[in-house]
């Protein structure tokens, strides 16, 4: 289903498909029933989304970037009692993305995970907050970048537990891998506490393959760019695992493989 430039979905239960080819789209999600959501964005250079996921309900949404364009996201999701929401990206075109995300965990015992995998040889800019108000609500960000050769990465991840949200969880792991010196990356991650009886962590990494591993595997009969292949396959292919439909979850594994393959041999 290709979505129009303004309008308001309610996906049915299940998994559902649909294709963003509009120079500016603003889409309005109401989330009622338990659903699986691949969105791939063939073109687009401005782009709002606002989500409500309503309560008990447990939805996935994984935006596959496609365009050609430059693309301004600015999103934010709101998750209800018992509610559990996955947002993940995969962002592997040539084009620049600066992307904003806010989600906000206002119901008892919600949760949400802020997932992305970025293959990275122009500039990729991302803020993602990420916000407890509930009780026991728990929210963990997962960011993994492979950064190449001209390639520009910004991540600002942002967890924030507001006072009242006891009992609530704040997590996030951003790691962002370089082969070459020079490579441009940056990664922020916050937590703002403002309650005690909380639990809250962050591990963050940047920096150059491990050189022992490098030479393990040439030992092995591997050349530096198939190195660099399988290390960035291992680092991004798990963002197709929040597809659960196996033939397009096979198909998105061979499309990011090429894409890997094609950026690793320039």
């Amino acid at each position: 289903m290709k979505i129009a430039e303004s309008m308001t979905l309610t996906p049915e239960r299940g998994f559902q498909e649909y294709e963003i080819d509009c120079t500016e789209a603003e889409l309005q999600l109401d989330l009622k029933e338990d659903c699986e959501l691949f969105v791939r964005i063939t073109k687009a250079s401005a782009l709002k989304i606002k989500a409500r996921l309503n309560e008990g309900i447990r939805a996935s949404v994984l935006f596959w970037n496609d365009s050609k364009d430059p693309l301004v996201a600015n999103e934010s999701y709101e998750v209800g009692d018992y509610g559990d929401l996955t947002v993940a990206y995969g962002e592997c075109n040539d084009a620049s993305t600066k992307r904003k995300t806010d989600i906000l965990l206002k119901g008892k015992e919600s949760r949400a995970m802020l997932s992305s995998a970025s293959l990275v040889n122009t500039n990729k800019e991302y803020r993602m907050d990420l916000e407890n108000s509930g009780v026991r609500s728990i929210g963990n960000i997962r960011n993994y970048a492979v950064v190449l050769k001209n390639g520009k990465l910004m991540i600002d991840a942002i967890g924030k537990i507001n006072k009242g949200a006891k009992k609530a969880q704040s997590h996030q792991t951003s790691r962002a891998l370089a082969f070459e010196e020079g490579q441009n990356a940056t990664i922020l991650p916050e937590l703002l506490i403002d309650e005690n009886d909380v639990q809250a962590s962050h591990a963050m990494s940047i920096g150059k393959v491990n050189e022992s591993h490098l030479y393990y595997m040439m030992s092995r009969g591997l050349d530096m760019k198939q190195c660099t292949m399988l290390i960035s396959e291992g680092y991004l292919l798990p963002i197709t695992d929040y597809i659960s439909d196996e033939k397009l979850r096979s198909a998105l594994k061979d499309e990011l493989e090429r894409k890997i393959e094609g950026s690793c041999l320039m």
